[in-house]
This record gives structure tokens, sequence and C-alpha cells, in this order.
């Protein structure tokens, strides 16, 4: 039996909370190796400098913190909001589209310090795990995995507490109690789950919400704003000019202020369960109404319904993990392809939970007053053609009842008399 080469390096996702912190701690003793931590700002809206000062107390000597904002929303979300994805309807998959990002730049890491391995915080129950190591294999399939979740016997919130104590990692007062609930936050979207939200019958308490008003508390004043395309990705808002971090940033301000964008939904999880969430995309719920509205006037209908058609593959796609995968890809590239026209100005009010399209404009729009109008319009569009038009359309139709009149007929005429 060959054994087992051991591992000399690790590179950990850190975010220098409590699990990760014990994580840390529990790899350098567990797996006897060095570890490199790696702190991502996605937006999450918090200080992740504090995470420089706690690894360094642990002994970390490779500390990276970056900040992510501007590629996570650029060439992430920018993309996968092409394709206007809803899972299973309502979900627009804010923590789903983070973790690719975040492998992506682990595995760089990696090669740029000579780590054999990657690991991350990610319970065995959620789908997080299945996220972070589908990526990870994607772009480096010789490259070793550890999950301590799946291995240790910390398996509970005290014994964590615990072994934290032990070996002086610096726990925060609130971590000394059970959480109410468990949050993942990011520029797209925060999400909460867990706890006080596992009675899917329980309505959540307003104190679960941390980036919108109640809507029932929103201004009884609509707010009017508008957002500009280009080839399919917002570029402005009220005609100013933002990167992509920024503009996601503007949405979700306004959208938070108007109460928009809450979602409690009961989600299908990719390891099999289901599972109760709590979400709040301000700004993607904005995003994704202009985007549908920006559409509408600069697809072609066929190639809108493909579109259309493809979108729930694509959202189960990048839901389970899959977003290094040949066929993510090519749907992307033919959703990318769709995008050329969609270029143009949307207006839209913001109104307690509510996102009310007013108005758009595209200067390649496929929208023809002259065509629809109910008044006489344009000389290529005769009615009578319509005639033709439908007969044809109802061929198929005709010949299907005929045949089905002609059976009963059949069965009519075989059977024997009364008399």
């Amino acid at each position: 039996m060959t054994d087992t080469p051991p591992i000399n390096k690790i590179v950990l996702a850190y975010s220098g909370g409590l699990d990760t912190s014990v994580i840390l701690r529990w790899l350098q003793e567990d797996k006897r190796a060095e570890v490199v931590t790696f702190t991502a700002d996605i937006g999450q809206g918090e200080d992740i400098e504090p995470a420089r000062a706690k690894a360094e107390a642990l002994g970390i000597k490779e500390i990276y913190i970056e900040d992510l904002r501007e590629e996570f929303v650029r060439d992430y979300v920018f993309p996968m909001f092409r394709a206007n994805p809803l899972y299973e309807g309502e979900y627009m998959l804010g923590t789903s589209i983070a973790r690719p990002l975040i492998a992506k730049r682990q595995i760089e890491i990696a090669r740029e310090t000579g780590a054999d391995a990657v690991s991350h915080g990610a319970t065995g129950k959620g789908n997080d795990q299945v996220r972070f190591e589908l990526g990870y294999y994607a772009l480096a399939p010789d490259i070793k995995v550890i999950a301590p979740w799946r291995e240790w016997d910390l398996t509970s919130r005290t014994k964590l507490i615990e072994y934290a104590e032990q070996h002086q990692i610096n726990i925060p007062q609130d971590k000394r109690g059970e959480a109410p609930f468990s949050v993942d936050a990011n520029l797209l979207h925060i999400s909460a789950e867990g706890k006080v939200l596992e009675d899917p019958w329980a309505e959540p308490e307003e104190y679960v919400y941390s980036r919108t008003v109640s809507p029932m508390d929103a201004p009884d004043t609509p707010t009017e704003i508008t957002i500009d395309f280009v080839a399919g990705d917002p570029v402005a808002v009220n005609g100013r000019e933002l990167s992509p971090a920024r503009l996601l940033e503007e949405l979700n301000t306004l959208g938070g202020k108007n109460g928009i964008g809450r979602t409690d939904l009961v989600e299908n999880r990719f390891v099999g369960m289901k599972s109760r969430g709590v979400y709040e995309t301000p700004g993607g719920t904005i995003w994704l109404k202009a985007r549908r509205a920006m559409e509408s006037i600069t697809l072609d209908r066929n190639a809108g319904h493909a579109k259309d058609a493809m979108m729930p593959r694509y959202a189960e796609l990048v839901y389970n993990g899959f977003w290094f995968d040949p066929e993510r890809e090519m749907l992307q590239a033919a959703i990318d392809a769709s995008q050329h026209n969609v270029t143009g100005r949307v207006r839209l009010k913001l109104y307690k939970g509510n996102v009310i399209v007013t108005g758009r404009q595209a200067p390649r729009s496929l929208y023809q007053p002259d065509l629809v109008t109910f008044e006489e319009g344009a000389a290529d569009y005769d009615q009578s053609d319509a005639h033709g038009f439908i007969r044809l359309n109802a061929l198929r139709l005709r010949v299907n009842r005929m045949v089905a009149d002609s059976m009963v007929a059949d069965k009519k005429s075989d059977k024997p008399s009364d008399q």
C-alpha cells in the first residue's frame, strides 16, 4: 500500500471569523503544514483588514488580503446577469456566483506560493463545499483539497468555541452563544439561513434584514431612475457612468431605501435537501427588471425565447458550482452573442418594494411604431396577409380534428343495432 505523500503548504480561504480561525489552527496541528491565508473583499460590507492581525497572531507568514469587488462584478456577475438568471424561478444566485472567483484566486495563490493543497470552511451539508471544490479541480486537477468539516470531530458550535479557548484563539463576544442565523454577504446580495429561520412557516423577524428597509416603511414618494446599457451590461445610473462595482453599489443603495429585493424561499440544494433562505438582492432586482425591459425592444423574438429556454439550465449550472464547466461556457457564448444590440436606456420607478418600468429606448430598437399602430401604418404590412398565415398555421390543427372526428364516426358505425 502506497503512503499518501505529506502536505507541505495549504492555502486557506480565511475570513478571520470563528470557524476559519479554528480551521487555521486545526490545519497547523492536524496536517503539520504551513498555512497561507487568503481573504477576499467581494463587497461583504465589513473591514477585512482585521483578518491580517488574526492570521499573524496564529503565526501565519504569507497573508493575502485582496479587494476583488470590481473583478467580481465585471467578470462574474455581469456575464451571469446577461442570462437573466433565476434558480427555481426566484434565487438570483448571489452566493453561488462568488465561489468560483474565490476558488480561482486560491488556486493562483497556491501556484504563486508553491502550495500543494487548498482548504475552505464550508460544511458537509451545504452547496458551497461542492462549488469550491468543483472550481479547484477544474483549474488544478491534481490539487489536494482539505475540507475540515468533513474530517474533524468539532461537530457543534460549543465544541468550536471550546477548541478556540484551548488554543487561545480570540472569540468575539457574540460568538460565545448560539448565533440566531447564518449570514453570507457580497456585493450582489446578503443571505440568512438556519436557526430561527429553519421553520418555513415562521415569518422572518425584521432584524433578519440588513440591506433593505421594510417595503411598508419605504418612502411614500417613488424614486425615478434611468439605467443605461451597452451590449447587455449596465454602464450608467441616472446618466452617470460608473464602474461595475460602483454601479451595483449605487443600485443597492437605491433599492435598499425603497424596500426592494427581499426573497424568502425554500430551495433545493445540490446535495439533496431542501433549505429555507432569506435573501436581499436590492440592486440585482432592479438590474434584472431593467435588463428584461431593454431586451424586450432589442432582441429578436425567437432569439429571446431561445435565450429564455437556456436560462433554467444556466442557472442550475451556476447554482451547483459548474462555473468552469464547458456546458456553462457554451451557453455563455450563445447568450453573449445575443447581446450585441442590447444597448439603450430604461426608465424605472422604485416604490415600496416594487420596480416599475416606465420607459425604454434603444438606437437599434426592433419596436416599430408604424407597424404596430392602430392607425394607418406601414405600407409593407398588408393585413389581408394574416388570412393565409393563420390558415397555414391552423392546417395541422384542422387535420388532427378531422382525423379525430372520423375515428369517432367510425366507432359509432361499428356499433350493433338495438333492433
